[in-house]
């Protein structure tokens, strides 16, 4: 097995190095996708050092300051530049916390999600047979419910918090990578280096995990980034619910809720946090979107 293991090694990891640097090359070509990289670089960066950017406590109540507007309109203050909430909470120190919820909720499904996904849609798609036919049926199964209807069912049952709502999210999650990696599997299982493993007595666990696994992870990664978007948006629909984590910590769907009932006159207290999501959730997609491109053969021919 060793001979094995050293042989595919010398052919497969070169190849593989080089192609996935070529398709850095070309993901870092285009700006655009590569600005959008940047700006969710800011943002995981302001969610990991929110204790240091955070103007003021993101918790700390100022009944005199209620609906304070921004810094830039008549009765604004600058030391709270995007004014404050029913509470006199400052918005902009609560963005920047709600930034931690919304970007380690879609990092976590999207990496638990991914690595079930990944297990099952390997056996499904080389072990074949019964195992395929379960897995594929829980599938679609799984698929035949709205995503949406599904995580509130689960979270009416399990209760609202940060761990039962990334579990809520997993449940169905899964089943997307699962797809992505059974399809590559289904037509990987069969090429020549796969057949020359098996020819030489490698097990099926050795097949699965280093020959074709290393070979398939490009669409996975692009797959995963695209569903980290899409998981964003659903956790800040649960917590405008009031189904996600709870008061007091700062949530961005939370702060859309709360702004509800002032938003003629007080606008601000649910566009900003909507604002957020909405540029984390467009830079996410339009670098995925140059992943996408970076790594389609179709644009390399």
């Amino acid at each position: 097995m060793t001979a094995i293991d050293n042989g595919s090694a010398a052919v497969a990891s070169p190849a593989g190095n080089s192609i996935f640097r070529r398709n850095m090359a070309t993901f870092a070509e285009n700006r655009l996708a590569l600005g959008s990289a940047v700006v969710v670089l800011l943002f995981v960066l302001m969610a990991i050092f929110a204790p240091f950017i955070a103007p003021h406590d993101p918790n700390t109540t100022d009944l005199f300051r209620r609906l304070q507007p921004p810094a830039w309109q008549e009765g604004g203050d600058w030391a709270y530049v995007l004014g404050c909430d029913a509470l006199g909470r400052d918005i902009l120190s609560r963005i920047i916390y709600g930034a931690r919820i919304s970007i380690f909720v879609g990092a976590a499904v999207v990496l638990v999600a991914t690595t079930i996904g990944i297990i099952a849609g390997l056996a499904a798609g080389f072990l074949r047979g019964w195992v395929d036919t379960v897995i594929s049926r829980v599938v679609d199964i799984l698929l035949g419910f709205p995503y949406l209807i599904f995580a509130i069912g689960l979270m009416a049952m399990m209760g609202p918090g940060l761990i039962n709502i990334i579990l809520a999210l997993v449940y169905k999650e899964w089943v997307i990578p699962c797809r992505v990696v059974r399809g590559e599997t289904l037509a990987t299982r069969e090429l020549e280096y796969v057949e020359a493993a098996r020819a030489l007595g490698a097990s099926s666990r050795h097949i699965m995990t280093r020959e074709i696994l290393p070979n398939i992870l490009s669409p996975v990664i692009v797959v995963s980034t695209i569903r980290m978007a899409h998981v964003i948006i659903l956790e800040a629909s649960l917590s405008f619910l009031g189904l996600g984590v709870q008061p007091p910590t700062a949530s961005w769907g939370a702060m859309v809720a709360d702004g509800r009932a002032f938003i003629m006159q007080s606008w601000w207290v649910s566009t900003f946090p909507g604002v957020a999501i909405l540029l984390l959730v467009l830079a996410i997609n339009v670098a995925s979107q140059g992943l996408r491109d970076a790594f389609d053969p179709r644009f390399h021919e």
